[in-house]
């Protein structure tokens, strides 16, 4: 069909233009910002051993190449099983428009998006496809990583569909330097479908934000120090994608993280100690660890990079991501004044003997072990060693200070015997500290522990992960509380 052929066809003769079937779920794409938008709807087939389209509309406003890109993406998907649909992207609807000029490239670009987020909702909501031995869903951040992990799921002969989750969405954020933003699904949408793999976009932002991002402002609220990605990876993210496995017939999930799973299961330090990410799903309920395959565990990040430039992934070279995702680009203190109402609010900073050394703007903003930042000088670096928020003071005194020889554990978990426990991480990239749990603790939940340190070391700030150890497994974790 030429160029003229097929735009004009689906120009002139939109299909399904403006029908939404009963029971549909919609995506949307485009805006104020471009001037074209364009929605998406269908519905599945709930009793279709592979979840047939059977039915979908569009709308769209904007240029006429928005209207055609919608009307050819519903020509595509009508009658298509969900799975065969998620390999549909922007290349497949301009094919189907006869191939489009690069000014006009996205109007395709912004139907795909559409189509993915109907596709992603659709199937969480009413998709039951049929169990089938080795599919496995993997999670697909658009990075090296989760891109390597899909690249060894496919050559173990397992059939892959990626997932990628949109957790957080905000202007004031650099959407390509993170993990869950609009960008990033695209980007790891356009990835799956290069590696001949279907894809699935999720909307998790109001989850996330519930559960994740809500609990982090009202930690610092409180003065505490938290971990955000422990929670998102226990409660949040991963729970999420499992129940998507399940809907899609799959029995496994695969991630690019640097983990292992031991007997029992347990989890296990990655053979890359310096990229091992044990810490931050520590919170796994054993029966989600059960169904999880981490494809790079006995890998070190040098030999993922030259797995990925000999497969020619675009992705090879991409920097690791460092920022918390929702804080992509963006300053910790602007955020906080922003989406929690903590804004600036000066306050004393304090020696141990309660003498003011100057002043801060916000002890909310400051962790305990903080070194830079103070604005105060002295003969001797200074640290926070304490903050109040009630008070709104900040307390800071010499590094020898900050050392304690134990600490308490509120709220912990322990997968076996407190007696087999030999070491304690309390930072996500810290190194383990060798400990001994006090008193004769079993395998349960325990209101509060007490860790003992072989040697002193710095105290860690109240609201972090305590992650604990048996050798190399992960045998327990729990919240640090704040020294009596």
């Amino acid at each position: 069909m030429s160029i003229a052929e097929g735009f004009i066809d689906h120009l002139e003769r939109p299909l399904r233009r403006g029908h939404c079937p009963d029971g549909a779920c919609t995506g949307a794409a485009g805006g104020a910002a471009c001037g074209d938008l364009i929605r998406i709807s269908l519905a599945i087939d709930s009793a279709s051993a592979d979840g047939r389209i059977r039915d979908a509309g569009f709308d769209a406003s904007g240029c006429g190449a928005t209207l055609a890109a919608g009307s050819a993406a519903v020509s595509l998907v009508l009658n298509a099983p969900l799975l065969g649909a998620a390999r549909i992207g922007a290349d497949q609807i301009a094919a189907e428009l006869g191939g489009l000029s690069p000014a006009k490239r996205h109007a395709a670009e912004l139907s795909a998006d559409a189509l993915h987020r109907a596709l992603g909702s659709a199937a969480r909501e009413h998709a039951a496809l049929a169990q089938r031995p080795g599919r496995t869903v993997v999670a697909l951040s658009g990075g090296v990583d989760s891109a390597v992990a899909a690249l060894l799921v496919a050559e173990q002969g397992a059939e892959a569909v990626g997932v990628t989750l949109e957790l957080w969405s905000d202007p004031e954020n650099d959407g390509e330097a993170s993990c869950c933003s609009a960008q990033a699904v695209r980007g790891a949408r356009s990835l799956a479908h290069g590696l001949g793999m279907p894809h699935l976009s999720i909307d998790l932002r109001s989850e996330f934000r519930a559960g994740v991002v809500d609990h982090w402002l009202s930690d610092h609220a409180a003065g505490l120090t938290p971990n955000p990605c422990v929670r998102c990876n226990g409660n949040v993210r991963l729970d999420a994608m499992l129940e998507l496995a399940d809907r899609l017939g799959a029995q496994t999930l695969a991630t690019g993280h640097y983990a292992r799973v031991s007997e029992g299961p347990l989890l296990r330090t990655a053979t890359d100690l310096g990229k091992d990410q044990s810490y931050v799903l520590s919170a796994l309920a054993p029966e989600s660890l059960a169904r999880l395959r981490f494809p790079l565990g006995e890998m070190r990040k040098p030999e993922v990079r030259e797995l990925a430039l000999q497969a020619g992934l675009e992705v090879a070279g991409r920097p690791d991501s460092q920022d918390l995702c929702f804080l992509a680009g963006t300053r910790q203190g602007a955020f906080l004044e922003r989406h929690g109402g903590l804004g600036v609010r000066p306050g004393p900073i304090l020696d141990r003997a309660g003498r003011v050394l100057g002043e801060h703007s916000g002890a909310h903003v400051f962790t305990v072990g903080q070194r830079h930042g103070l604005g105060i000088g002295g003969t001797h670096p200074l640290y926070v060693l304490a903050t109040d928020t009630r008070a709104n003071t900040v307390t800071v005194g010499p590094r020898e200070e900050l050392l304690v020889g134990d600490m308490a554990v509120r709220e912990a978990t322990l997968h076996r015997d407190g007696e087999c426990v030999d070491g304690v991480r309390v930072r996500s990239h810290g190194r383990r500290l060798p400990c001994r749990l006090r008193g004769d603790l079993g395998a349960g939940r325990h209101a509060r522990v007490r860790v003992e340190l072989e040697a002193p070391a710095e105290r860690t700030a109240p609201g972090q992960l305590a992650c604990m150890y048996s050798g190399d497994v992960v045998v327990g974790y729990g919240t640090v509380a704040a020294l009596p």
